[in-house]
């Protein structure tokens, strides 16, 4: 894997592709070239997803914000960690959020 840079300063929020309506993204990496998958996620007031797995792990970082996954609250400054597999969400966030989403092992 390449040395990789990327400034989230200098990319436009676009919709997000896979995810409810009320969600954008920038797209940070595109899980190529044996790097993870990374993007920002931005999820308006009131946004709600449903419950879903993945066949790779995720981490999710609250940069700004919270959102509520089965039954715990995640407020800004937290890491989750969810393994391949395994069934996360509902999600919703009452307030809105910005997450740091990284897919690792990312095949698209």
């Amino acid at each position: 894997m390449k040395e990789i840079y990327v400034s989230a300063n200098e990319l436009d929020w676009q919709p997000a592709e896979g995810y409810p309506a009320g969600a954008m993204q920038k797209v940070l990496h595109d899980g190529s070239d044996g790097a993870p998958r990374a993007l920002l996620l931005k999820m308006q007031p009131g946004w709600m997803m449903h419950e879903h797995s993945h066949v790779h792990s995720e981490i999710h970082y609250v940069l700004e914000g919270e959102y509520e996954s089965h039954n715990k609250v995640y407020p800004e400054g937290s890491i989750r960690m969810i393994p391949e597999h395994a069934d996360h969400g509902p999600f919703t966030t009452l307030r809105g959020a910005v997450v740091l989403v990284i897919a690792l092992n990312y095949v698209s």
